[in-house]
């Protein structure tokens, strides 16, 4: 791989140790300050998380360091279209916090493969899609991640691809396994934080740089760059639509009718259905904080299309030969990839265009999405592993051993990470982003399908779910399959792969294989028994009031639609009950660590009393803690926030599709109307 054209100086890495020290700070304080010694506090941060937090935690776990190479590459490859992605999360995003989050949090349920055997019993669908997740972590998030953030610190420090991933992951496994959801999310509040300022930083340079938008149409157009006398051109010439985010219902990059039916159900999987994002609500202290939290990650989603996608445009235009190479032998030569290099559009850029110290704020950057994906992963995985897999296997499972198998899984995963570099270091493809998508189209609208009805349908049952799941997974299986075997050739070379693989895009075939699961899924269930009327109690969205009690839960806090003070008085109780369980699991625990920094690590802390404490500063910590439950739990929203949080529901659903109309229609309409060329690219 070429050397960039400048190197990253003293006050680069300066810049990055301190960006490392803060990081290391917030989770060292977050791991001290907060209780992590239950599954509620490592997994779910006690819930008690603000909106705030809450919306950075979502927005820094979605945008990790394949956004940055992989926005950028497509918007340099194909211009705005890819932008698409993003304003769609606007919308979907809102659907979690109003519609499927209100479930989630009427039926007290810690990982959504927990929900699903509350909904329908049994526990064949929740392990699988417990294992099916952790499949998809391993060799779709964690592969793209490492990949990504290693092309980038490779091309920008020249260091060695091992050992620079070595040292993010041990980073990432140690916040997390230390620290729980708390650290996790308090370390991303950081990272968002630290996105936001340097991808800003980077926009309003490059744009400088390219000097303002319309000279960024004239230079990304320009074809003067490219051996005209090739054959099959048409794949390295600029798309006569790069500036419209929505296109033709034909178009080979974004038709606007199959993204806005197929990249739906696969959205409503990413933001709705997967644990690593609906963790981060479920952490919230109330339904109001969560819906506040979805909101503000709406309005951050804005950003990646000023951010990364046009910058990536712009590293195009600075850069044709390299990052807009077309020629299979010289893109080998440039990134080893003969399918192009629009790949380094965004690490391409910041060694060329920020000066010195803003490089270091880059790269921290780079490394703060790397690491927020990855230790939303690893403490996801960890959750949907002892939650859902071990505490099935081992009923009678302790506190103690399931912190300590969650813990341990960590390192578990960590260590396949570590394994599956060589096959990131051969991965191949000219646009890392779609090829995320494409993958998600084959796997995720059954699962969105299934959760979906689950939620709106009261009819559905376990049947109906479990075998509408495997029939979307061998129709998905066999799609993918031949996309891995015919895969698509270098540009130049005539592409003789089958019609149902070229000419069937993946956003099409996701629109096929949602409804294909929705009706096997209604079928299956009409033909099969219903399932007991207890099973639907909290756990659909018509049903998620009611206060009748289940005969599989115990606890009696959770019952809703009570009197505040009955329900106060039966959620002291049963804190009091659980205190004095986890005092006993304490005393056997302070026993058996081997030393106290094990101690300190495994979250087994000893809860002390500290002699100077009140009797009334007890009491009054019982009751704000009583209280974030009861919030939490009761679902109960004042009126003024409902209010605010519906005023600006409607509000960003106008933002998302005003940005979609103004951006899909032919610039030389709005934009470039009065522009004076003499050229035909308009």
């Amino acid at each position: 791989m070429n050397q960039p054209v400048d190197t990253i100086s003293s006050w680069d890495i300066l810049v990055i140790v301190l960006y490392f020290l803060i990081i290391i700070a917030t989770s060292v304080y977050s791991t001290i300050s907060n209780k992590r010694n239950t599954v509620d506090s490592y997994f779910l941060a006690g819930r008690k998380m603000t909106w705030v937090f809450v919306g950075a935690s979502l927005f820094a776990s979605n945008i990790g360091s394949e956004h940055f190479i992989g926005l950028a590459g497509s918007g340099a490859a194909s211009g705005l279209g890819v932008a698409a992605f993003e304003l769609n999360a606007m919308i979907v995003i809102q659907i979690l916090g109003w519609i499927f989050l209100p479930v989630f949090i009427a039926s007290s349920v810690a990982t959504l493969p927990e929900y699903m055997n509350k909904r329908f019993g049994g526990n064949r669908i929740r392990i699988y899609l417990s294992i099916l997740s952790l499949i998809l972590y391993i060799f779709t998030k964690i592969s793209v991640n490492l990949y990504s953030g290693a092309l980038f610190i490779k091309l920008a420090l020249g260091w060695d691809l091992y050992y620079s991933v070595l040292l993010v992951l041990g980073l990432t496994g140690v916040c997390t396994i230390t620290g729980g959801l708390a650290a996790v999310i308090y370390t991303e509040t950081i990272q968002t934080v630290i996105m936001i300022m340097g991808g800003l930083a980077l926009m309003i340079i490059s744009y400088l740089k390219i000097g303002g938008y319309q000279n960024l149409y004239l230079k990304y157009m320009d074809t003067s760059n490219i051996n005209m006398s090739r054959p099959n051109l048409e794949c390295a010439l600029p798309k006569q639509n790069s500036f419209q985010i929505l296109r033709d219902v034909s178009d080979p990059d974004m038709p606007w009718l199959g993204f806005l039916l197929g990249q739906t159900p696969s959205s409503i999987w990413y933001w709705c259905s997967d644990q690593m994002m609906v963790q981060r609500t479920l952490a919230a202290k109330s339904l109001s904080h969560a819906q506040g939290g979805t909101l503000l990650a709406g309005y951050l989603k804005i950003l990646p299309l000023f951010m990364i996608v046009i910058p990536g445009m712009i590293s195009r235009a600075l850069f044709p030969d390299t990052v807009g190479c077309s020629d299979p032998q010289t893109c080998m030569q440039v990134c080893d990839s003969p399918n192009g290099c629009s790949n380094i559009a965004y690490p391409m850029l910041i060694m060329n265009v920020m000066p010195v110290g803003l490089k270091g704020v880059m790269l921290a950057v780079m490394l703060a999405a790397l690491m927020s994906d990855l230790t939303s992963i690893f403490n996801s995985s960890s959750t949907l592993f002892t939650v859902d897999i071990y505490s099935q296997l081992k009923k009678n499972a302790s506190n103690k051993q399931l912190m300590i198998v969650g813990r341990l899984f960590v390192l578990f995963m960590v260590g396949v990470g570590i394994v599956w570099i060589p096959v990131i270091k051969n991965m191949q493809g000219a646009q890392l982003y779609i090829y995320i998508q494409s993958v998600a189209a084959y796997l995720s609208p059954p699962i969105a399908a299934v959760y979906l009805l689950a939620v709106l349908w009261k009819r559905a049952n376990e049947k109906g779910a479990f075998w509408s799941l495997m029939i979307g997974m061998a129709v998905g299986l066999v799609r993918m399959f031949l996309d891995f075997i015919y895969y698509e050739k270098p540009c130049g070379q005539i592409d003789d792969r089958p019609a149902i693989v070229k000419n069937f895009h993946y956003l099409y075939f996701a629109v096929m294989l949602f409804w294909i699961t929705v009706i096997s899924m209604i079928i299956i269930s009409l033909l099969s028994r219903k399932l007991e009327n207890f099973r639907l109690i909290r756990t659909t969205y018509w049903t998620r009031m009611i206060a009748d009690k289940r005969p599989d839960e115990t606890d009696d806090y959770r019952i809703l639609n009570q009197s505040m003070d009955h329900n106060s008085e039966v959620i002291l109780n049963e804190m009091e009950l659980k205190a004095s369980k986890e005092t006993e699991v304490e005393d056997g625990v302070r026993n058996e660590c081997l030393s106290g920094l094990m101690n300190f690590v495994c979250g087994f802390e000893q809860l002390r009393q500290q002699k100077g404490d009140s009797k009334k500063f007890q009491i009054q910590k019982q009751s704000e803690a009583k209280r974030r439950i009861e919030n939490f739990y009761s679902l109960n929203q004042s009126k003024k926030s409902k209010l605010i949080l519906n005023i600006n529901l409607i509000l960003i659903v106008l933002i998302a599709i005003g940005l979609y109309i103004f951006f899909s229609i032919p610039p030389q309409y709005h934009i470039f109307k009065n522009l004076n060329k003499n050229s035909t690219y308009l």
